[in-house]
């Protein structure tokens, strides 16, 4: 049985929780005083740690041990995702903290529909981010957005942007020792030009196979190229 794991915003030899982490620890998974659970800071360093009062919407823990992490990428990976329609940057940000994205940044481009991101969606996204590390056990929270705007993307050591007609592959030119950068349009695609700008900031075009994926599928195939294909 796996440990129940919660965040803390810092690992102190005591620690107390209230609001929805405390209520999550004591309504969902009824941890009692005396039970034995992971916590982490969401910074790369985890503990073991004690109940040692459980009561009044308050959770109180001890520290036993701390240790650094050791599950995550060698070096950061960040993946710039263009703003999508519905829900499906949600699902993007989930699937992307369980592939082990340092960092996930909403970005706007010429063919987006949907053309802003307000205080309360970036807010539920970096929920979504803390709930999907929790759960696949990891130790470090993706940083979420703000959304940026294509043009301001900065210079890469290592970047990747998925672009259809093109034959060149991640695994060709990936560097597991760079951080890395990648990145994928929204559902009308990146324009010649907008591809031209990534190169010019190091960014290489790469296919992600012969078949058109969709604006929500793709950004997930690519950050899988070079996590989990890689074995990070």
């Amino acid at each position: 049985m796996r440990s129940h794991r919660a965040f803390v915003p810092k690992l102190l030899a005591e620690i107390e929780l209230g609001g929805p982490e405390a209520h999550h620890l004591m309504e969902v998974l009824r941890a009692r005083v005396g039970d034995n659970l992971t916590v982490f800071d969401g910074k790369g360093l985890e503990g073991r740690a004690t109940v040692v009062q459980a009561e009044h919407g308050l959770v109180r823990l001890r520290i036993d041990q701390t240790w650094s992490a050791s599950n995550e990428t060698p070096q950061p990976i960040t993946l710039y995702v263009a703003l999508l329609k519905g829900d499906h940057l949600a699902e993007v940000v989930r699937a992307a903290t369980e592939l082990g994205a340092s960092q996930i940044v909403p970005i706007l481009t010429q063919h987006c529909v949907v053309r802003e991101l307000g205080e309360n969606k970036l807010l539920r996204l970096r929920r979504i981010a803390l709930e999907a590390a929790k759960q696949c056990e990891r130790s470090v929270i993706p940083q979420i957005g703000p959304l940026l705007s294509l043009n301001r993307i900065p210079a890469v050591e290592q970047g990747f942007v998925a672009h259809p007609g093109v034959s060149a592959l991640v695994r060709d030119g990936f560097n597991p020792a760079k951080p890395t950068a990648l990145l994928t349009g929204p559902e009308g695609g990146l324009g010649e030009a907008e591809v031209g700008l990534l190169e010019q900031q190091g960014f290489t075009p790469v296919t992600l196979g012969p078949r058109i994926l969709r604006a929500e599928t793709a950004p997930i195939a690519l950050l899988s190229l070079v996590t989990a294909a890689a074995g990070l």
